[in-house]
């Protein structure tokens, strides 16, 4: 039995259907996610600012050609830690038919690798409070739970 490899690129805009219906499917997320297409601007627009950022990149992960998987990740420098930067990785999402298949810690272990030789000082991610099956993930991956995060809506 041949085992398919998880392909993690770069996103385009032709991937924004695939990862927002990753992102609608999330029941737990409570993002306001969906797929009507009416809110398809929205997306693009935000898709735009992210592909021009300097510190940020969107990825997706495919098996078969397919997209099942996505994350971002972005680049902070603080006067901190003497000048250092560190890697947030954001909005990690598998499909839920595929979840168990590693294509999460593909993901995971592929922005790690991209901190090291980038320099990172750290790589840091937050998890929603209710997800404790992604902490246990996290935690297997090597990652500490060391802060709490807080949140203040704004919209």
């Amino acid at each position: 039995m041949q085992v398919e490899t998880v392909v993690i690129r770069e996103a385009t805009e032709n991937d924004l259907v695939s990862i927002v219906a990753l992102f609608a499917d999330d029941p737990l997320g409570g993002h306001g996610d969906t797929t009507d297409p009416d809110a398809l601007p929205d997306y693009r627009a935000a898709f735009a600012r992210i592909s021009v950022s300097q510190n940020e990149t969107l990825y997706v992960a495919e098996l078969g050609g397919e997209v099942v998987g996505t994350f971002q990740t972005m680049v902070t420098t603080t006067l901190t830690g003497r000048g250092s930067s560190a890697m947030i990785i954001e909005a990690v999402q598998t499909r839920a038919d595929m979840r168990g298949r590693g294509i999460g810690a593909a993901m995971i272990e592929f922005a790690v690798d991209r901190a090291r030789q980038d320099g990172m000082r750290l790589v840091q991610l937050t998890s929603n409070a209710v997800r404790k099956d992604a902490h246990r993930f996290y935690e297997r991956l090597g990652f500490t739970p060391s802060h709490i995060g807080f949140k203040l809506k704004l919209k």
